[in-house]
This record gives C-alpha cells, structure tokens and sequence, in this order.
C-alpha cells in the first residue's frame, strides 16, 4: 500500500481534448448516436473546451450527454470505447502526462484518475495508462441499458470528497499527495491535497495557481500513437461546425 498517492483529472489534463469528443466518431459510427444527437450535444461540448469551464457550462454539457446516452445498450457502449482506445484516445494523451504518472509509481505512489465523465469511458482508460484507480461519475442502468439518469455526479466538491473518502481506505495522508488538473471547477480538488499542480490552466485557475504560489505545467506533446481514424460525416459535420461555434463563442465571450 503507497503512503500516497497522485489524482489526475482527465479531460484537458492527461488528454489534450474531452474524452467524450474524441469518442464521438466511433459513436456514430456504431449507429449509437445520430447526427441530430452531435448537433445538439456540439455547443455544449465546445463551449466547454474553448472557454473556461465554468459550472454553468459544465452543467450544460451533463444535461446534454445525459440525454444523449439514454436508452444506450450498455454493452454496446462499452465495446465502442474499448475498440475506440487505440485510434482516438491514445493520440490524446499527454507525453507529459506519461512521464508524471511514470515518476509517481517510481516514487511508490498510487496513481487515481478524477474525473466527471462516465465510469464506463474512464476505466478501459485507466486500464490503458496504467492506473491504480479511479474516481467517476455513475449512470443508472436499468435492464442492461441507461436511463439517463446520473446516480453520481463527480464534479466540483464531489470530487475532493471521493478523494478523503478513498485515501481513509487505502491510510493516504492528503497532505503528502498531488492534485493535477486544467480547470478552475477543480480548484476543490487541488486544495485538497498537499501538492496541487496547475496543468495548462484556464485564466481563472492560472490567478489562483500564481496568488497561491501553486506549480504550474504546460504541457503540449500529445503522444503519437496509432492513426487518428475519422469517418468523412466526422470530418464534414463535426470539424466544421466547431469551426463555426468556436467563432460564435469567442465573440460572444468578447461582448
């Protein structure tokens, strides 16, 4: 058993994009999601990677993919992220990322992903980088399915809460652990242990990081792994309409 142990968020912090992003051309591949249900979950989604992640926009994109996911076959799901981690998701790690995770298991630590996305994404993740542990959000299933309902949402104190409850399990002393995260909505989550690191923050989190004298990281090398396959729907619907509501959203956040 490690004396400590390093959290790291997900989304912006070990992948250079959202993992829900990055799933979404397997996704419609599979006849899982439409183009209606891209449309609808796109603001939400984009919003949230080119500004700060603020609760409300963080709140947006929880409603959204809770109604996109319900009624999914569970084992259907859970085959498309597993085929899916090869080509979309290992081209998004950080290599930085890599190395810290690598130091922190030389040094004797355990390693815990903290994340608000799906248990279903975030462990075959784990399982990829070599993780000890995890710490996600829970979808209600019913009959092999999900009904839309989120049992466990692990966002914003949730997160620093699950992380107490999982260092009184394994005797961590927080106070000898790391934190890494991108996102001001995690400052909870860095104040909560000993050695908070700011990993590309946003503007909100890098004020904080300085005020309170917090390290900071950029890190820019995602890992190039495999081939970042897309289908032409992917290429045309997708990456267009982020280009035009990232343009949207910068001017709005402008006004």
């Amino acid at each position: 058993m490690a004396g400590a142990a390093a959290f790291f968020d997900l989304d912006k912090t070990i992948l250079a994009t959202s993992a829900a992003i990055a799933l979404s051309g397997p996704l419609v591949r599979s006849g899982l999601v439409s183009r209606v249900d891209i449309a609808r979950s796109a603001q939400a989604q984009l919003s949230y990677l080119l500004l700060d992640a603020s609760h409300e926009r963080t709140e947006r994109m929880k409603e959204a993919l809770a109604e996109m996911v319900t009624g999914w076959s569970v084992a259907d799901f859970d085959r498309v992220v597993a085929d899916a981690l090869a080509t979309q998701i290992e081209p998004i790690v950080f290599r930085e990322a890599l190395d810290a995770i690598s130091t922190h298991h030389a040094a004797g630590h355990d390693v815990v992903i903290v994340s608000a996305s799906a248990e279903a994404i975030v462990r075959p993740i784990m399982h990829l980088l070599g993780a000890d542990g995890m710490i996600a959000s829970r979808l209600e299933v019913a009959d092999g399915r999900y009904t839309g309902v989120i049992s466990s949402y692990n966002y914003g104190e949730a997160k620093p809460a699950a992380m107490a409850e999982m260092a009184r399990h394994h005797g961590w002393d927080l106070r000898r652990c790391w934190a890494y995260s991108d996102s001001i909505t995690d400052e909870p989550l860095l104040r909560a242990v000993g050695h908070p690191v700011a990993v590309n923050p946003d503007r909100a989190l890098a004020r904080i990081a300085r005020r309170e004298g917090w390290e900071v990281r950029i890190w820019r090398s995602p890992v190039p792994l495999g081939r970042n396959h897309r289908s032409p729907f992917l290429v045309t619907a997708v990456t267009l309409a982020a280009v035009v509501l990232a343009v949207w959203a910068v001017r709005r956040a402008r006004r």
